[in-house]
């Protein structure tokens, strides 16, 4: 029998029968199962353990096909997915799996007609009922479930449980990847893959003899009721219960399920989902209220406001259940407003606003404030990066930077509260309510924090009298110097006054370590203006603070401004003045030779007024040689310091450097006619005359001195044959000078006559132009005006062509 079951008009949850048709004869034998593919106008019907398709708008339902290979059937199930076309037409693809004993045999529906399109699958036992959903199918045996894909390779069969006491299996698809399995007055939620969909189970009050699923809801048909429940929503609680005697469930529709009794067929109908969601409202059921509101007939707009409402009641509910977690998840799912969360917490607020704002009426226990604070700042953390993507992508307005710093100092106080390790890094990105932080921080005592907090809003100073105050405490976390050496030494340049202020009290207590300040090696101190540096460092009165950073600005970053060379060699002689001791400064006279003698960055004029003429002679005789004058330098070696072979070692390295032998004869001068005197020294000269040293000198060094010269410094009385060997190296070298140049000047004369021969070579070429010569690089003729270059390899082109060329 078919008939036709209609709404009334009048009345939506009344209904008009009418029998369409009737086939006393559709079947010999009783029928075991009935389905139907609206889409195909098909019947298919399991009868005499063999399946047949019947036409379903034929008036007698007339046979299609009988389906032999299904012989032995005891049980098929339909896979139905409708789709729509690119066209806007609806389709569907219809898939079958046939039970024959212990066989699966799966179709597909071509042109109104089953056909293979895999092989059979061999399973454990029989089944008694299978639920087909994607590339899985749930089987039912008796006393057990299982799982099998259907796509090769993974086609073996995969045990799940036993039904329980109840050895029949119901199996019932909720989704296209989840199963509802009874197992005794449970349903148990599994995937296709064999695992737990949910951990939520639903417990029944007896055993369902069969389950049906309308979204969201699993009705359980029971012995003597039928009892209606909740997927996936907790707690779990009965909804409904009917009470029905009934055999077997059929759903046509949402919202419409059909129940078999004995010798009639009701209809269960869902009331009105907006009805339902305002009783669910008001009992504060809102899982459920969202989860019908997502699939009532309402307009987009409509849904969308409905379930934006419905969410934010149910995570203040959640909140106010002290689901802290869940709560939050929700507020962000919401994009609730930050500000509207935190009001939740009102000890968190600034006091100025909790007088002013709307507080939470929850009352949070001692043991419940961490796990919310927490919640809150899984919460914050997330949103944060939100409000401050838009503080950079927009034009910044007040507003957003005030949520900025109200998130901001909300973390603050939570990580003070929850775990205090991750205040710091939140200091340094911070956008905090600096008074409402700096309280916070005071309270609990956070100083190194508080110093955080002052150098990423720009409050060096505050920051640097905190360090300061707290250095002397002793059971202060800033205590020590090393924390302001720290921080000053990353204010840079713009902050040098500050520096200075600050360091002093640093280079007072612990002069080297102050040093760093200024000396250590980062961007920030090596670009320091430094004769300021210079300047302060001075006036601190400290040879053991100013030389070091001489020497360091000199020797490790290699300064060449005369400033800082000519300071080091004031404070060298300073202190070399002030000790007075010759073995106590004999460490300090050897860096100031260093520097005198190898540093061309000092201005030898400049130094040499400040030097004293009692003392220092072979620094003074150092600065007159870079001043290129030779015979006082080397007088002071010889006649004050009566060190020869240090005049010697002058006289090499001038010779050496410039090929000037006339500082030999100053020399050999020297040793034959000391002064009385020397300019600018007061200590009196009473060296006498060597002759046998300066002999030695025109012996050892015959080669370098000019002979002439040399001659004319010697006395009458020198005999010839204690110059002999003098004479005769001179003369020698003489001669190889004359040679030399005579050789020279024969190779220039023969280079000279191979030039001349490559030029005649040159200019005897000749070149043919005529009208026919083609430019390669701009492809024209040359004219008879034209000028043109012509390159080694033969290429002629225009003399404007010729850059183009290059």
């Amino acid at each position: 029998m078919m008939y036709a079951v209609t709404p009334k008009v009048t009345d939506s949850s009344a209904y008009d029968v009418q029998l369409m048709r009737y086939n006393k004869n559709f079947s010999k034998k009783a029928i075991q199962q009935l389905a139907i593919i609206p889409e195909y106008d098909i019947i298919v019907k399991l009868s005499d353990n063999i399946i047949s398709l019947h036409e379903l708008s034929g008036i007698n339902f007339g046979l299609l096909k009988i389906m032999s290979r299904t012989k032995g059937a005891t049980y098929f199930t339909l896979n139905i997915k409708r789709h729509v076309s690119l066209t806007g037409e609806n389709f569907a693809t219809v898939r079958m799996c046939v039970v024959v004993k212990r066989k699966l045999q799966l179709y597909y529906l071509k042109n109104r007609e089953f056909l293979d399109f895999a092989s059979d699958l061999t399973v454990s036992d029989v089944p008694r009922v299978i639920s087909w959903s994607e590339e899985t199918l749930c089987i039912g045996f008796k006393g057990a479930y299982s799982t099998i894909k259907i796509s090769p390779p993974e086609t073996a069969e995969v045990p799940l449980f036993p039904t329980g006491k109840h050895l029949e299996p119901c199996v019932t698809s909720i989704n296209e990847n989840v199963f509802a399995l009874v197992k005794d007055a449970h349903s148990v939620f599994m995937n296709g893959d064999g695992n737990p969909a949910t951990n939520i189970a639903i417990k029944w009050s007896d055993s369902p003899n069969s389950v049906a699923y309308d979204e969201p809801y699993l009705i359980a048909l029971l012995n003597e009721d039928i009892e209606i429940q909740c997927w996936n929503v907790e707690p779990n609680v009965v909804i409904q219960k009917i009470p029905f005697q009934g055999r077997l469930f059929s759903q046509p529709r949402q919202g419409v399920i059909y129940v078999a009794a004995q010798e009639s067929i009701w209809i269960l109908q869902s009331v009105a989902i907006a009805k339902q969601i305002k009783v669910l409202l008001q009992d504060k059921r809102f899982e459920l209220a969202l989860r019908l509101a997502n699939i009532s007939d309402d307009s987009e707009d409509e849904k969308r406001n409905n379930i934006y409402q419905i969410q934010t009641l149910f995570a203040f509910d959640l909140f106010h259940k002290k689901k802290f977690d869940k709560a939050m998840q929700e507020f962000l799912k919401l994009d609730t407003d930050p500000y509207d969360v935190i009001r939740l917490f009102p000890t968190l607020l600034p006091q100025q606003l909790r007088d002013t704002k709307v507080e939470s009426d929850v009352k949070l226990e001692d043991k419940d404030v961490e796990n919310g604070l927490i919640a809150l700042i899984s919460y914050l953390t997330e949103v944060r990066p939100k409000i401050l993507k838009k503080c950079q992508d927009e034009v910044q307005t007040k507003s957003t930077q005030q949520l900025m710093q109200i998130i901001d100092t909300t973390l603050l106080k939570c990580y003070l509260q929850t775990n205090d390790a991750l205040v710091a890094p939140l200091l340094r990105r911070n956008y905090c309510n600096l008074g409402e932080a700096e309280k916070t921080l005071k309270k609990y005592q956070k100083y190194s924090e508080l110093v955080i907090l002052y150098n990423t809003k720009g409050l060096h100073q505050k920051a640097l009298e905190l360090l300061q105050k707290e250095a002397d405490r002793p059971d202060s976390a800033l205590r020590g110097h090393e924390n302001t050496i720290r921080y000053l030494q990353k204010l840079g340049k713009e902050h040098i006054d500050l520096i200075f202020q600050f360091a002093r009290w640093v280079l007072d207590s612990h002069p080297e370590d102050g040093l760093k300040i200024f000396t250590e090696d980062i961007p920030e101190v090596e670009k320091l203006p430094r004769p300021k540096v210079l300047d302060f460092l001075l006036k601190t009165q400290k040879h053991f603070v100013v030389i070091p950073y001489l020497e360091h600005v000199i020797h490790v970053w290699k300064e060449t401004n005369s400033i800082f060379h000519n300071a080091l060699v004031h404070e060298y002689r300073e202190r070399i003045m002030q000790l007075g001791d010759e073995s106590s400064s004999h460490h300090l006279r050897t860096k100031l030779l260093n520097v005198l003698e190898k540093s061309d960055f000092y201005s030898p004029e400049s130094v040499l007024v400040h030097f004293p003429d009692n003392c220092l002679f072979e620094e003074r005789a150092i600065i007159n040689g870079k001043l290129g004058r030779h015979e006082h330098a080397l007088s002071i070696y010889v006649t004050l310091m009566s060190n020869y072979q240090r005049a010697i070692e002058y006289c090499d390295q001038v010779y050496t450097s410039s090929g000037n032998g006339m500082v030999y004869v100053q020399l050999l001068r020297l040793l034959i006619s000391p002064p009385d005197t020397l300019p600018g020294i007061k200590k009196p000269v009473t060296a006498k005359p060597d002759i046998e040293t300066a002999l030695t000198l025109l012996e050892g060094h015959a080669g370098r001195i000019p002979a002439l010269e040399a001659l004319k410094e010697l006395p009458d009385s020198v005999p010839l044959t204690r110059i002999k060997h003098f004479l005769t190296a001179s003369l020698q070298a003489l001669l190889d000078t004359r040679r030399s140049t005579e050789l020279r000047k024969e190779l220039l004369y023969a280079e000279h006559l191979q030039v001349q021969e490559q030029k005649f070579k040159h200019e005897g070429k000749s070149i043919l132009m005529t009208e026919l010569n083609i430019c390669p690089v701009c492809k024209k003729r040359f004219g008879n005006q034209s000028a043109f270059v012509r390159y080694p390899n033969g290429t002629i082109i225009h003399y404007s062509c010729q850059e183009k060329m290059a």
